[in-house]
Parts: structure tokens; sequence; C-alpha cells
């Protein structure tokens, strides 16, 4: 089972809040609360408690940026266990909406990102094949993805000595909506060689070969695609091939669904020419019948997720399937940054209601559209068997549900370190002043981090800064979810200066190196300039043995007060136990590890062409030197330069 891995051993408060989130759980405590400071080290506390406790978690983040790098910390804690990432898969979306007052129809416009659907397959199927497992996910893991029982019934068992035909491997491989082709291997593909038939497995890992002799399966190989190039396929006794969606049904239940589809659309179209909605008829009956015709021939259709229930035989109404049912009785649940992610898994359900209420009046889609949603609160509730909600800044709900008998306090740093000092200046000028600041920051090889209100303010600073020879990049929420943590790795690595942001440079992110965080227009109160966002902005500071704040405000709001009231506390508790265990503040000194999920594109240039580009370049260049066009030769010498760095 779980087995941590850390050169480290629990020192400062780490111990005793150990013990006490362990033996809570062992009594049976629902709702427990880590309040930990920034650098305390509460990923470690976790990773401790999750040992102790050994059961499957689920660890919820609201940013995907936060889910990388706890991702990243847990397996480098656990690294013979099954660690996954599993956050939505949409670098753009754009859902199905329908504006009555301008007759407006937007249709459902997103750009999927495949990499992150194998991330979120190979994280269900580990799920299902072990008990030592832990996701880390964004709230879009209260989503409905599909029948958890489904997925496993149509799966199916491959072994050495297996009577089957081909045929009908290759009939059950299209059931599954795995696509043929003889050209290119993709994940979610197959192709056929003779009697060989090679499955690239949806989780993009592995590539499956078997072998038929007759009506019998001779033998199965496996190799690792990451090694495709270099790797030889091994011999294996059997394998399980899952679905290469997540909407997949029995062949015994597709033609009940159709049944029952045509069946609602037959009521709703009486409804509706009822009402003289006759327009509206129309368009349902064209839609729906399309996607009928779609699903009878191809076994699917686009937004056949609208269809969901009747896939599932659920009943209008019913409790979704999330990735929470595909988690055993006995999980965990470790909610992060909970003040922001509670209020998130909060809001998810109405909003969605709301939009499709409007595509179900206007003859857009079916009723059952409704089915397809994320959990409402309580059914989020009733699926957590015991969570521990962290956070810096706990809010409400958590404070109510675990009360003080059940939070545990974290806010001592082994390291010594100590909250930043706050200093408040006006904004008259503050950017001219934040320029100066940051050339003084980065001649001591700090990094900054500056906070605006908008996106439009982050990329025009990220603009003037960059005239003013500062290495400036913004970050924000158009910033594709895997790229963003390179973008950090960058910042930590000197190639970037200061990072600015609006409310994604926040909860607990990993930032030793900042030794200076400028928020501006910090009096501008609201959500992005309230207590709890101030104190943990200004955390961001807290790893650094200078840290520092900079609050730029021409008048002290009661959030700012009550924040810089917090932070001093927390101060004072750091430096007594300084002073009594004799300790001098030591920088945090933290591995850059490079983010394995870089964008598609990046790493097929890493892994394919870099080598096969700079060898002709390399030829290139000296043949241009050869023809004396010594400025074409130099030119692509920098090209190999860059290309090597």
């Amino acid at each position: 089972m779980f087995k941590l891995v850390s050169k480290f051993k629990p020192t400062g408060d780490q111990p005793q809040a150990i013990a006490t989130l362990s033996k809570n759980l062992k009594t049976g405590a629902k709702h427990q609360v880590l309040l930990g400071v920034t650098g305390s080290g509460k990923t470690f506390s976790l990773a401790n408690v999750i040992e102790q406790a050994q059961r499957p978690t689920l660890v919820i983040s609201h940013n995907k940026t936060l889910a990388a790098q706890l991702y990243q910390e847990f397996q480098d804690f656990f690294p013979e266990n099954g660690v996954h990432y599993f956050v939505s898969y949409y670098d753009y979306y754009q859902p199905e909406a329908y504006i009555p007052q301008t007759d407006t129809y937007i249709e459902k416009d997103a750009k999927v990102n495949e990499q992150i659907d194998h991330l979120r397959h190979k994280a269900v199927q580990d799920l299902m094949q072990r008990k030592d497992v832990i996701i880390v996910a964004s709230v879009s893991c209260i989503y409905n993805i599909g029948s958890p029982e489904d997925y496993q019934s149509v799966s199916f068992n491959l072994k050495v000595g297996q009577k089957i035909k081909r045929q009908d491997f290759l009939r059950q491989l299209t059931t599954l909506l795995y696509q043929r082709n003889d050209i290119e291997q993709k994940p979610g593909s197959f192709r056929v060689r003779g009697d060989n038939v090679e499955v690239f497995t949806v989780t993009a890992e592995k590539i499956i070969k078997v072998e038929f002799f007759g009506d019998e399966i001779a033998q199965i190989y496996q190799k690792s695609y990451q090694e495709k190039l270099v790797s030889k396929y091994l011999p294996i006794n059997r394998i399980t091939i899952f679905p290469a969606q997540f909407w997949v049904s029995p062949e015994s239940k597709i033609q009940t669904a159709i049944s029952n589809i045509q069946n609602d659309l037959e009521i709703r179209l009486a409804e509706l020419k009822k009402q003289n909605k006759l327009v509206e008829a129309q368009r349902l009956a064209q839609r729906t019948n399309y996607d009928i015709e779609m699903i009878q021939n191809m076994g699917y259709c686009q937004g056949i997720e609208n269809y969901s229930r009747y896939f599932e035989s659920r009943k209008p109404g019913s409790v979704p399937f999330s990735l929470l049912g595909y988690f055993p009785d006995d999980y965990l649940v470790v909610i992060d940054e909970s003040h922001m992610t509670i209020p998130q898994v909060h809001a998810m359900y109405n909003t969605d209601k709301a939009r499709k209420n409007v595509l179900i009046e206007h003859g857009f889609r079916l009723p059952s559209c409704l089915d397809n949603r994320p959990l409402k609160f309580e059914e989020f509730e009733e699926k957590v068997k015991q969570a521990i909600y962290v956070s810096a800044t706990p809010g409400p709900y958590e404070k109510h549900k675990a009360t003080k008998n059940f939070t545990v306090e974290q806010v001592v740093r082994p390291t010594g370190l100590l909250e930043p000092a706050i200093e408040v200046k006006s904004t008259q000028g503050q950017v001219l002043d934040l320029t100066k600041e940051i050339k003084e920051a980065t001649k001591k090889n700090q990094r900054v981090l500056a906070i605006t209100l908008t996106k439009r303010m982050s990329e025009e600073l990220a603009d003037y800064l960059k005239n003013q020879g500062i290495k400036a990049q913004y970050l924000h929420s158009e910033i594709k979810t895997l790229d963003r943590p390179e973008i950090l790795n960058k910042l930590r690595r000197g190639d970037i200066d200061v990072l600015i942001g609006i409310n994604l440079l926040r909860e607990g992110l990993d930032l030793p190196e900042v030794g200076l965080v400028a928020i501006l227009d910090a009096d501008k109160e609201g959500f992005l300039r309230n207590e709890t966002t101030l104190i943990q902005t200004m955390g961001r500071a807290a790893r650094h043995i200078n840290g520092r704040v900079i609050l730029y405000a021409d008048k002290l709001t009661g959030s700012m007060q009550s924040a810089i009231k917090e932070v001093t506390r927390r101060r004072k508790i750091q430096e007594k136990y300084n002073q009594q265990h004799n300790i001098t503040p030591q920088a945090i000194s933290k591995e850059i590890k490079s983010w394995q999920f870089a964008s598609q594109e990046k790493q097929i240039m890493a892994e394919f062409g870099a080598i096969n580009d700079v060898k002709i370049l390399e030829s290139e260049m000296k043949q241009a030197a050869t023809n004396l066009d010594f400025e074409r030769a130099a030119e692509i010498r920098d090209l190999i330069k860059k290309i090597k760095n």
C-alpha cells in the first residue's frame, strides 16, 4: 500500500498535526480542518496522514496550476504508488448557450487537450485495479463522467490461449470506440497487420500487440509508448483493455437508450406544439433525430453526454456518476485551499442548470440534458465520508463543520522563516515605484510577483516592464493549463524576473525564490482584495528569508487591517518558537523539476524533432561557412544554440 519516501522528518508543529488528524480519522471524525500557513509543510503532513491511514485519497483543488504542483509533490512522496492528475480536459471551453433577447445561439466550442484526456483515463483505470491511489483533481471531478459499472463491464480481458476470432476482437475494439488507423498510431486507435492487431491504449502509455493463430490468441506483447523509439515488445500473459471514451455502454443498453430518447422526444414535441412553439419543436426534432442516427451508426455523437441518463439507466433528477463514484467506500477526501474550493463546488450545479433551462425552453435540447451535470452540493456532501479541509484561511463552511475541536493549527515553519514584512505605499506612481522595486529585487537575485485587478492590466504591465528591460511575463486563465507549471519554473530559474497575475498567483504556489510580492490597488475592496485573498497573496513571500510585501493603497481598508493583523500574529508565534528552540531562519532550497506534461507540440519537438533539426542545421552551417557566407553561418549557429538550450 502507501509508502512515503522522504529525507525529512516531521518537525515544528507537524508531528502534533499529523498525530491529531490521523487519530481523528480512526475515531470516525467526518470533518477536520488543517489550518496551515504558507511554507509550514502542509503537503508533507498530509502525505504522512495518508501513509498512516492507508486509504485511497482524492485531493481536490480549485486551481489547475496548484493541482499540478500538488500532483508533482505527491508523486515525489509516493514514487511506488499510483498518483494521478485529473482536471478538465479543455484548453478552451465555450458551453452551448442561447440568448433569447438577441436570438443568439452559441454552439459549444471547445478545444480538448488530448494529453489531459489520457491522464483522466489513466487515473480512472488505476483506481479500478489497485487501492494505493492518490488522485489530485480540480473541481471538475464532481461532473458527470459516466457509469463506473459500465466502464468496467464493457472493458474486456485478454489472455494467451483465449478462444476468440480476430474479427470478433476487432468488432469489440470498435464497440469500445477505438478507431482503426493502419497508417498512424494514435492513442485510442488500432491497426491490423495480417494475423497481428496492435492497440494503442487510450492512456497513451502502452502499445499492445495481439497475435492470432486461427481463432485463438497465440501471444500478447506490450511495449511502453514513451520509449517506442528504442523499446521492444515484451511478452505478457494477460491484459485488460478499457474503453477509449467514458460514455460507452454495452450494446444491450444502446437500443433501449435510443428507444427511450425517441419516447421522450415525442412527449417533448407534443408539449412544445401545445404551447404553439412550432419553430422550437421543429428544431428539437431535427437536432435529436440527427444525434440518434449518429449513435445508431457510429455508437457516438457530438454531445452524447447530454443523453447520458439513458445509457446509464438513471431516473430523471438522479445523482450523476462523477469521479467520486469510482472510489471505494473507504476513501479519504482532502480539500485543498478549501476557502476557495468549497464555494466553487457550491456554485457549479446552479450555474449549469440555469444555462440548460434556456436551451430546453427554446428547443435546443431535451430536458434530459439537465441530468448531465455536476453534483449538487448536498450530493457532494453525501459522497464525502471523511474530509480534511486545508487552508491558511478556512472559510465559514469548514469552520462550522469542523468546529474548534477538529481544527488543527500548523503555523510554525520548520525552517524558522517568518511571515513577510508589510509596507503600505501610495497608489500615486505605483507602476514607476514597482519598476524601481523590481530592479532592486533582481539585483539581489530575488523574483517578484505583481498582482493586478484585471487580465488587461496584467498584460499591459508586462509589456511596459519588458520595455524597461525587465524579464516580465503575465499569467492568467487564458494561458494553457499544461503551460502554467513551466512558466512558474521559468520564474524560479530566473528566466523570468517578475510574474504578473490576478488570482492564479495566490493559494499554495511554492516559489521560494520570490522575495517580493507587490499588490497594486490593494484598497479596492472586493473579492480580489478581501482579507482572505490578501493573506493568501502575501503568503507567496513567506518562503523567502527576506520576504516582504508592498500594498499600494491610499487608504487602509477593513480587509487590509484584518489581513495585516493576522499576518503579524503568525509572525509573533514563529518568532517565539525560534527563540525557544534557538532557530535561525534558513532559506528554502527546493529542486526545480521539469514539468513532465509540457504541451504536446513542445514534447514532440523535444522528443522527435530537435535532434534531427540540430543535425540538419549543423550541416547547413558548415556548408554556409564553406561558401564564405559567414553571416548566414552565424545565424544558423545562434539558432542551434537556441534549440539546444
